[in-house]
């Protein structure tokens, strides 16, 4: 199959539906609104529904209510448009139903600006919703892979019955590369997955042979009912914690002397200075979480080698992720972190420089 030139944006609007999608709530916000025209124009055309919502509310709560019916059904928005939608995704992560959730991030805080950035880390992977839930997430850092997450994302949601969310950023959204997309799942394979929820959903909720009636709630009023409810939504993240860890390694080897991380689009400006740093004789690795929560804690344990004198962070906020590095270096080495906020992404140069004051 041949690649396409697009924009991250119409990608991963392609991509869902190709994967099945046929369910599609969103409300318009920059710089993701490229998404949200992909999909009023294409999901007509595949028999699937679109519904601009009067709001990002009201968009999450018609994802909750089509995620009950075993289809798959997604959301996008943009940082303050998640905000909004925190409060339906708690719910759904509690009822227990799978979606997919695209966030195209901006800087913030409040309104901020439209230009990319990764202040979104906390509020993914941190629970930015109330009670206790997690999100499973993934953090692509090329169309490509943005475009490839999407049936990632819709097979996770199903196999978990939970929420999903796909954490990108406005330079992702906007960039245009090559992508060669996987093929569309047939009408005969978007039933099989349906079939797959009927001891679940509320559809079919009929009388007869197939009568069913199923409840699609997260209010449980007795504590101790509520308690059992949360224990159990703890084992199912144990096991996702096991089992879907993803994480890209570059240049890692017992040589190194600087360790970095970083994630998304932010990963690729590392790498090439990186790749400059190597020129000069300097021996430095990275690791790029793919998925960042679940957290690869492990990975980034076992990469700081014998030669390791630092760890560094690279992300486009004030200071996110860093956390969670500390948590898997465990204070076996320095962990140092430099970042650029309100939309300003840093270069390659900039990098460069900080990795040989290292030396």
């Amino acid at each position: 199959m041949s690649k396409i030139l697009m924009k991250g944006n119409e990608a991963i609007a392609e991509a869902a539906i190709r994967s099945g999608c046929r369910l599609y709530f969103a409300y318009p916000i920059t710089p993701q609104s490229e998404l949200i025209e992909y999909m009023a124009k294409m999901m007509p055309k595949v028999n699937g529904t679109f519904i601009q919502a009067e709001s990002e509310v009201a968009a999450i709560n018609m994802v909750y209510g089509a995620a009950g019916s075993g289809k798959r059904v997604m959301t996008s928005s943009s940082s303050p448009g998640i905000s909004l939608k925190m409060e339906g995704l708690s719910y759904i992560a509690g009822a227990e139903l799978p979606c997919v959730v695209v966030n195209v991030q901006r800087g913030g805080p409040g309104l901020g600006d439209i230009q990319p950035a990764q202040g979104d880390y906390f509020q993914a992977t941190k629970g930015g919703g109330h009670g206790d839930y997690r999100l499973i997430v993934l953090a692509p850092s090329s169309v490509q892979e943005f475009a490839d997450m999407a049936s990632e994302a819709f097979d996770l949601a199903d196999k978990y019955r939970n929420p999903v969310m796909i954490l990108a950023d406005g330079m992702l959204g906007q960039m245009m590369e090559p992508v060669e997309f996987k093929p569309a799942k047939t009408d005969a394979e978007l039933q099989e997955l349906a079939n797959q929820h009927l001891s679940w959903c509320i559809c079919p909720n009929e009388d007869g042979d197939k009568k069913h009636h199923h409840e699609i709630n997260s209010l449980e009023l007795d504590p101790l009912v509520l308690e059992q409810h949360v224990l159990g939504l703890y084992k199912k993240y144990a096991e996702i914690q096991k089992n879907e860890i993803r994480y890209e390694t570059y240049n890692i080897s017992d040589e190194n002397e600087v360790l970095c991380v970083a994630w998304g689009t932010a990963s690729r400006v590392v790498k090439s200075a990186i790749n400059e740093v190597l020129k000069e004789g300097k021996s430095v690795g990275l690791i790029r979480p793919i998925r960042v929560w679940p957290y690869p804690y492990e990975a980034i344990k076992q990469a700081i080698g014998k030669n390791v004198k630092k760890v560094y962070v690279f992300e486009l906020n004030s200071g996110q992720m860093v956390e969670d590095v500390k948590i898997a270096v465990e204070g076996k080495v320095p962990v140092d972190f430099w970042g650029k906020v309100g939309g300003v992404v840093f270069t390659p140069a900039e990098i460069k420089e900080k990795l040989e004051e290292c030396f």
